[in-house]
């Protein structure tokens, strides 16, 4: 069985992983409705301090409030984000892996 692993060389880093996160409010999350502005700026402290950043942020009309865009250093950093921010229970996110068109060229030709 052949693996999907990069191996990188001693001096080389990960490139970052990119996610995407629609966050429905929960009854919480519109209960404090007006802390919003600073759970925002919160939640972009934990990323940095995870290693990672949020490269965009919307609120948004239609069956999500908010979409998100991060740049995260592994799904476990991810992951730590997520837990932390679903048990403060302000939203419910659902959170996607995102491929840059390059990315995902290199996938596309991996698979012919």
């Amino acid at each position: 069985m052949s693996s999907d692993r990069v191996t990188l060389g001693a001096n080389e880093t990960p490139e970052p992983q990119r996610y995407i996160s629609l966050m429905r409010l929960t009854a919480k999350g519109l209960a404090e409705l007006s802390d919003s502005a600073a759970r925002r700026k919160r939640s972009e402290e934990r990323v940095a301090a995870l290693g990672g950043r949020s490269i965009a942020f919307y609120a948004t009309m239609g069956p999500y409030d908010f979409v998100q865009v991060f740049e995260m250093p592994s799904n476990e950093a991810m992951m730590q984000y997520v837990l932390t921010a679903r048990r403060d229970g302000h939203v419910d996110p659902l959170i996607m892996p995102a491929f840059d068109p390059p990315t995902y060229g290199g996938i596309v030709e991996r698979v012919r």
